[in-house]
């Protein structure tokens, strides 16, 4: 039997969809689509699949992550700023027992501070700030292999 190949879910909030030209001194150049190719090439080099959608509706996000509970190993969140004042979008994380890794694009702690808080980092397994779209890789990464190790490996199977 060959084992299903793990999913990871990529959600982006509100106004990642206008990466690249909204605040390139902070964001960087990069567009939201170079984000997705970048999650989608690091998870295929580690032997899992990507799913991604971006949401400026938080009840979108909610839904997705709702959602994942039946299609995705594990979620990688850049939930922009409803980071910092969504309970609903913390308690759907906590509530689908799926790994999170919590990603921003910008150091958030160099930032104004009502960016310092996140109601996301308490129920992520690992958060990743101020990598730029290479968080992403890194956070891809990291799941990835948190899942690729939870299948054994046939070729490592006891020849009979």
């Amino acid at each position: 039997m060959t084992p299903r190949t793990p999913s990871i879910l990529v959600i982006n909030g509100p106004n990642l969809n206008l990466l690249g030209t909204r605040e390139p001194d902070v964001y960087g150049t990069a567009t939201l689509d170079d984000v997705v190719r970048l999650a989608s090439d690091t998870a295929r080099g580690r032997g899992c699949t990507v799913d991604a959608l971006q949401s400026n509706h938080e009840g979108g996000i909610i839904d997705a992550i709702h959602a994942a509970r039946s299609t995705a190993d594990g979620i990688v969140i850049n939930a922009g700023a409803y980071t910092h004042t969504s309970i609903a979008i913390r308690d759907a994380l906590a509530g689908v027992g799926l790994p999170v890794v919590e990603v921003h694009i910008s150091n958030v702690h160099r930032r104004e501070p009502f960016r310092h808080h996140s109601y996301i980092s308490g129920v992520a397994d690992a958060v990743i700030v101020g990598a730029g779209i290479d968080g992403y890789r890194l956070a891809v990464d990291h799941l990835a292999g948190r899942l690729t190790a939870a299948i054994p490996d046939a070729a490592q199977a006891p020849e009979s």
